[in-house]
């Protein structure tokens, strides 16, 4: 058993935050040699039980806060060469700059390079967990894969499919995609932390045929994830309904291949009805929230107040690389903007203990992974961050002056960024 000693920041099923100002987090392995929250509360009320049971010294941080590691629901590895690439908009930039760039994953020692920087910038910025998109390669996820199992870490990925709209060197071929998109799934997924997921780009970019051989993946595979894109962006959407006619949204065409279903992802759901709200409610679908890259690419903006009336699920992502930032601080900061847009025609509020959740326990729960990952409650993988809340002198500053936890996070949220990671603990 481990015992660490910190400050200790988690949250209650509902939601809210709970916090230690002088906390104890207790850890032991569980039969394959996961780490895992064996308790987590005031050290005052801990301490005496726990630590005749420790197996050496207390891990004490003095002036630090145990956070749980943050969790990314839509990320492009491949991506990450490309961020910060100016363009019109999504479509001028994914072929000015993305496909042009995924077309070099070919080269598996290219693909492994770069899998090997991803994984390092997202535990820099305290992601531990993280849903994310390879491209059209089979050696590109098995250049992550083998990375992320090898460092123990819990991620999901896969293999993208897009066999027409799409240049050479990224397009794929329909039938290979899919017997290629099954071989990944037999080798990666429930490896260690692993997880797959089948991964159409976004509609426009697949045959019926590939979506629907999808889908029959996906009901063949009821445990693996779905992960895409919809409803980001209005010329995409023309495009949608001009390739899928008959369909009643661009939701619709997902729906109707069985790839709208409990365990499917899809980033963005900007431009929504009430429909597809329902749609996405009743089938257990959730969506991906990239509040820095529908900013950044003009995109439009997540509706909060339509997504929590019609009560269907959603977290926070960074999207990069058409998002700006790994840093969760960053993508918090503009999620409440987003928030306070929607606020002067809702009442709806961003609460810090609100935009935090949803990129960690909310974001779990959101994936599936509820009490599994992105909280400290007892039976948690122990995947966490340690925040230094005085990593800047500013911060340093305002966070000495915050007079409750709202203040406190809220400051974080405002002026973090990686700096303020002082460490991450992998399970």
């Amino acid at each position: 058993m481990h015992l660490y000693r910190s400050a200790l920041l988690r949250f209650a099923d509902d939601g809210t935050a709970l916090y230690e100002e002088d906390g104890l987090l207790a850890t032991a392995p569980d039969d394959q040699g996961v780490q895992r929250v064996h308790a987590a509360g005031a050290w005052r009320a801990l301490a005496p039980l726990y630590l005749p049971q420790a197996s050496q010294p207390v891990t004490h941080w003095p002036g630090r806060i145990i956070a749980p590691g943050f969790v990314d629901m839509h990320v492009h590895y491949p991506q990450l060469d490309v961020i910060g690439s100016p363009a019109e908009g999504l479509l001028p930039w994914l072929e000015n700059y993305t496909f042009p760039h995924e077309s070099r994953f070919a080269d598996a020692g290219y693909a492994a390079g770069v899998a090997g920087f991803f994984l390092d910038e997202l535990q820099r910025n305290g992601v531990t967990t993280a849903l994310t998109f390879a491209t059209s390669h089979p050696g590109s996820v098995d250049a992550l894969m083998a990375q992320a199992q090898a460092r123990r870490l819990r991620l999901i990925a896969g293999k993208v499919l897009q066999d027409r709209h799409s240049p050479d060197g990224v397009r794929d071929a329909t039938e290979q995609s899919l017997i290629d998109t099954e071989a990944l799934i037999q080798r990666w997924h429930g490896k260690g932390r692993l997880g797959y997921a089948i991964t159409p780009r976004f509609a426009p970019t697949s045959t019926p045929q590939q979506l629907s051989g999808a889908g029959a993946l996906a009901a063949r595979y009821p445990d693996v994830w779905v992960q895409s894109h919809v409803a980001e962006n209005q010329q995409e959407i023309r495009w949608a309904q001009e390739l899928f006619p008959g369909t009643r949204s661009y939701l619709d065409v997902y729906a109707r291949v069985g790839l709208l279903r409990v365990r499917a992802v899809y980033a963005h759901c900007i431009h929504f009805d009430d429909e597809d709200r329902a749609a996405m409610r009743e089938s257990g679908a959730v969506a991906a929230v990239c509040p820095t890259s529908n900013l950044f690419l003009g995109s439009g903006q997540f509706d909060f107040a339509g997504a929590d009336r019609m009560g269907f699920g959603y977290g926070l992502a960074s999207d990069v690389g058409g998002g700006t930032s790994f840093s969760p601080f960053h993508t918090m900061l503009a999620a409440y903007y987003v928030g306070r847009e929607g606020q002067t025609k809702t009442g709806l509020s961003l609460a810090p203990q609100r935009l935090w959740w949803l990129h960690t326990a909310g974001a779990a729960r959101a994936l599936g992974l509820d009490g599994v990952v992105g909280n400290l409650q007892p039976g948690c993988e122990a995947d966490f961050v340690v925040l230094n809340p005085a990593a800047t002198p500013l911060l340093a500053r305002r966070t000495a002056g915050a007079a409750h936890l709202d203040e406190l996070l809220f400051a974080m949220i405002v002026l973090g960024d990686d700096r303020l990671i002082e460490r991450t603990v992998i399970a």
